[in-house]
């Protein structure tokens, strides 16, 4: 069986400075709050070339926090608006919503599956505060017209950087690009944790400490609590772990798109739509290979039978979830086109080359 993502694979790769790592942090009898996280942070920031880094629980926590730290600080209200792709995962949604602001969908490009940015300006009423923009599937989404776009209205433009860890535009690190950016280091990420972990990266050192402070019951000093805050932290053992494996992100994501330039070029089907690779200063780091064909259910059920494990990223767009019942009757034709046609191929740093000959072969023979 071709995985699409063996993880354990994944990890086995660095066993050894893993292992110190969480011994280290074992035997040092602090595991919240402590000098594995700050190290971190440090690095990571040194990596994005942000000014600050917030270690939190997960991905989701970490969008969350943005838009809260926003709230508290006088800039947005509830009730306000954010642009936001309407091809995402639900978590970017949710995070606005939660934060009692209101998601205003945005169709994306067909041919790259990010926001469509010629859309946005439609959508901005004197209720929008921010652009969520999501470098969907390991793609960085950005432009000199998104910059002029938020300038002109005063907007906030933050980053859904959940999927795309190292991705560059115009040589800029996805992650600072905006105002604030959230991660995922969820197992499956390009950077992944051993369970749930997340940061926030920003410039800005207000927004940095209302961020810190709300992510650790509101508090900046013990016992004294300035927000109603939350408890997101990223512990001492997944802040070790993810150090280790962040000094190898670039080299992961360079087999990643070692891997996605063969199946760009030998993938050779008239029945399947492949990603359009980036252009220009867009780099991709290939969190996902997604393919598109309107057969994808028998497609899929071919490539089982050849024992070649795929996922669809993902079958039901937001807007049709029972979770957003009261978007359902709301139509964005292409969004939906992509939900029902997608399908994501095997793609990993430690995928061997022979299963990648392997899908490319199974997959030309699909008829």
């Amino acid at each position: 069986m071709i995985k699409f993502l063996d993880l354990q694979r994944v990890n086995l790769e660095y066993q050894k400075e893993i292992e110190d790592n969480i011994l280290r942090v074992f035997r040092s009898g602090w595991y919240l709050l402590g000098k594995e996280l700050r190290a971190f942070e440090e690095n990571l920031s040194s990596y994005i070339g942000s000014q600050y880094s917030i270690g939190v629980a997960n991905g989701l926590d970490a969008l969350r926090l943005i838009f809260r730290a926003y709230i508290e600080l006088g800039f947005m209200q509830k009730g306000d608006e954010v642009i936001v792709p309407a091809n995402t995962y639900i978590a970017s949604l949710l995070a606005i919503s939660d934060n009692g602001l209101l998601p205003v969908l945005v169709e994306p490009d067909l041919c790259n599956y990010n926001i469509d940015i010629t859309k946005i300006e439609e959508k901005i009423t004197v209720k929008t505060k921010a652009i969520l923009i999501v470098h969907l599937y390991g793609a960085a989404v950005f432009s000199e017209e998104l910059n002029v776009l938020a300038n002109k209205y005063n907007l906030k433009i933050i980053e859904d950087n959940a999927q795309a860890i190292g991705a560059e535009w115009m040589g800029i690190k996805t992650g600072n690009l905006g105002d604030a950016a959230g991660f995922s280091f969820y197992p499956g990420k390009n950077l992944g944790a051993l369970g749930d972990a997340g940061a926030v990266t920003c410039k800005d050192s207000v927004l940095a400490a209302s961020v810190r402070a709300i992510a650790n019951y509101g508090s900046q000093e013990k016992y004294i609590n300035i927000y109603k805050g939350l408890n997101s932290r990223l512990d001492e053992i997944q802040a070790a772990v993810l150090d280790v494996k962040l000094k190898y992100i670039d080299e992961d994501n360079k087999k990643r798109k070692l891997i996605a330039k063969r199946y760009l070029s030998e993938i050779r089907n008239d029945k399947i739509i492949l990603p359009i690779s980036p252009k220009n200063a867009l780099e991709h780091v290939w969190h996902l290979f997604v393919i598109r064909t309107t057969e994808r259910a028998r497609l899929q059920a071919y490539l089982a039978n050849h024992n070649i494990q795929t996922l669809i990223h993902y079958p039901i767009p937001p807007h049709k979830q029972e979770a957003y019942k009261e978007w359902n009757y709301l139509s964005f034709p292409i969004t939906e086109q992509i939900h029902n046609e997608v399908l994501s191929l095997p793609i990993s740093p430690v995928m061997p080359m022979s299963e990648v000959e392997n899908v490319i072969t199974i997959v030309n023979s699909f008829e």
